[in-house]
């Protein structure tokens, strides 16, 4: 999950003109369309391929350090704890992933790969730079919000940053708004990070139940004094929610619980929006 897809030079121009926050500047921004050429290599599957990719070590990983249970309704995930070991496990598990080539598997095992390497992958980021207040005070730039732009994967010769697999893979080759309550920024208003790995088998209930889950939350959705405050997701990635307001409301009806799916069915004022990007630690 990332709130920004632009060039390093555009982002500084726009810092030097208007002299905004970084924070304001990637709040405004609109995603930039997705490599036509990325798509096209990564869009290949062997819809024949009925073999299973294999996540057990980071299901391992998540039974050990993510309290599901944790009385704020959000996942979190105890970084401070990792041992020397499974820090080590988390490594071969990527790589592992990294040398596999998931054009070879049919897609919906492929949608599973990306999801889980995406959330590992950040997991790991946290981990090389902990202690940290939050994910956005990392990023090799100096004009870095968050490391999204980093190439930290090598998949079949291309270098891939956490952008690259959600903005020009993910999003692009799947067109499944669900997926933004998936992919997890180690934050406390990103969806929860998933207490099961993705897989071929659980993937659409797991995805069904992630947006459940955040929209009946206050993070996600919430009424404060008569006004609809949502995350800055459906902000930041409206067009995948209908581009509008009318068809975000329709979205959130959708999964929102009774109580809150009437009141969000009458609701004509304005949307405002939140974020909080502090780490997602207990």
């Amino acid at each position: 999950m990332t709130i920004k897809f632009v060039t390093e030079s555009k982002l500084r121009n726009i810092f030097l003109i208007t002299g905004l926050s970084l924070l304001s500047i990637f709040s405004h921004l609109s995603l930039a369309a997705p490599e036509s050429s990325v798509q096209s290599f990564w869009s290949e599957s062997n819809e024949n391929n009925t073999s299973i990719i294999e996540h057990s070590t980071w299901q391992t990983l998540l039974d050990v350090y993510l309290n599901n249970k944790h009385s704020s309704g959000i996942n979190r995930f105890d970084y401070a704890t990792v041992n020397t070991e499974d820090y080590k496990r988390l490594g071969s598990y990527l790589q592992q992933m990294q040398q596999l080539d998931p054009r070879a598997f049919n897609r919906t095992e492929q949608k599973a790969y990306w999801i889980n390497l995406y959330n590992a992958l950040t997991v790991e980021l946290i981990l090389k730079n902990y202690p940290t207040e939050s994910i956005t005070k990392l990023g090799k730039s100096f004009f870095s919000f968050g490391p999204w732009d980093d190439k930290i994967a090598n998949i079949q010769g291309h270098e891939l940053s956490l952008n690259d697999i959600e903005h020009k893979i993910l999003r692009p080759l799947f067109q499944d708004n669900r997926i933004h309550y998936a992919v997890n920024c180690a934050s406390l208003s990103c969806p929860n990070l998933s207490s099961a790995a993705y897989t071929s088998s659980n993937i659409h209930s797991q995805l069904e139940q992630a947006a459940q889950l955040y929209v009946n939350h206050p993070r996600g959705v919430a009424f404060e004094d008569g006004t609809l405050k949502v995350s800055d997701i459906y902000q930041w990635y409206k067009e995948d929610f209908g581009g509008n307001d009318k068809a975000l409301l329709s979205h959130l009806i959708h999964y929102a619980e009774p109580p809150l799916a009437e009141r969000l069915r009458y609701y004509q004022a304005n949307i405002e929006y939140h974020y909080n990007w502090k780490l997602n630690q207990p």
